[in-house]
């Protein structure tokens, strides 16, 4: 893999390249960046996928939907249709994750609500949403330069702070480090639960944040399983349990670490980000899954992940006919210490005023 990457690093160096001008362009205002008098709300990573931006949105979404109209807007990656479309209440997930990608078809799970839209082109979907919400949060949006948000929150995956800082395809950043200056909030994620200040410290002297940015640091909190239809259930994953986990995801390290410290009988299904999913697949993991011997075992996905699948292929997918038991391991952000409270305080403060602003002119 090092010497990989040393051959790949010339078309790093193009990319690099092109990354920077671009993003010149941008800066000097030769290419046009439009803002907008209502909040907007960027959330974004450097690197490629698995920084925790659809948690870090359902954490906003948690924070703002009881006192203001919401909308989330994202690209809608992996989605087989093209332009704006917003989600709908009555469709299933699968047709929504297939209308409009994996994370805006969560979204509408979780949170039936509020509005979720997809757009390619940002500003499009920003002004066909603005006259009916009051905040709009662009869901992976960083490197979008058409948008100028009000307030951009930069999430850095803590696991990765010590890697080198090579750009695609050598390394995993999409854009130079030091394009971190746009945002004024930085969230190092996927931090374990405790963390000293000498590792908060040497975290900060990595990043080296600008006067203006204010950086929190945050941890993954794996809350219970749920049953494919919502139901929270009481099963409890020990040492005796074989655990088959089926993944989707860029990242799923984190996801088998944590599984790791109840059960060291796991069997990894694993696929790329976004894998659409078929009823072959299935078919695979109901076969293994009734060759195993363990008398405890169940199978556990991801909440994006279960937007890819459909209950219908686990239903008498075992060979006497039973179900496959396939659970969603749900998980949220959680701020370390008492920082939760200030990073809470910014946003709404941010919120407040360019609504309260927007009112009385």
């Amino acid at each position: 893999m090092k010497y990989l990457r040393w051959l790949l690093h010339p078309f790093s160096m193009l990319y690099g390249l092109a990354v920077i001008i671009r993003n010149f362009c941008y800066d000097a205002g030769l290419f046009k960046s439009k803002s907008f008098d209502k909040p907007v709300i960027s959330i974004g990573n450097l690197d490629v996928g698995g920084a925790g931006k659809s948690p870090m949105t359902e954490y906003l979404i948690r924070l703002l939907k009881s006192d203001y109209k919401l909308a989330t807007l994202s690209r809608g990656y992996g989605r087989k249709t093209k332009g704006y479309l917003t989600a709908t209440a009555t469709a299933t997930a699968t047709a929504t994750a297939t209308n409009l990608g994996d994370e805006p078809a969560q979204f509408k799970a979780k949170f039936p609500d509020i509005t979720v839209a997809v757009c390619e082109k940002r500003v499009e979907g920003i002004q066909r949403l603005l006259p009916d919400h009051d905040v709009i949060l662009l869901d992976d949006a960083f490197q979008h330069r058409a948008v100028t948000p009000g307030l951009s929150i930069l999430l850095l995956d803590y696991n990765r702070l010590n890697d080198p800082h090579m750009l695609l395809p050598a390394g995993n950043l999409r854009e130079p480090f030091s394009g971190r200056w746009r945002a004024q909030i930085i969230v190092v994620t996927k931090c374990p639960a405790i963390l000293g200040d000498e590792e908060k410290s040497a975290a900060a002297q990595r990043i080296e944040p600008l006067p203006w940015q204010k950086v929190f640091y945050a941890h993954v909190a794996y809350q219970h399983l749920t049953a494919m239809d919502g139901k929270i259930t009481p099963w409890c994953v020990d040492n005796d349990m074989t655990v088959f986990l089926l993944t989707g995801i860029a990242n799923p390290k984190p996801l088998l670490q944590h599984l790791s410290g109840y059960t060291s009988s796991i069997i990894h299904h694993n696929y790329p980000d976004h894998y659409p999913f078929t009823p072959k697949n299935i078919a695979k993991l109901a076969a293994e899954f009734s060759a195993c011997k363990a008398q405890k075992k169940l199978v556990i996905t991801t909440e994006k992940d279960a937007q890819r699948l459909q209950q219908s292929w686990f239903n008498g997918a075992l060979p006497d006919g039973g179900d496959l038991p396939v659970f969603v391991l749900p998980i949220k952000v959680e701020f370390l210490g008492d920082s939760g409270p200030d990073f809470d305080q910014l946003i709404t403060d941010y919120v407040r005023e360019h609504t309260t602003y927007n009112r009385i002119h």
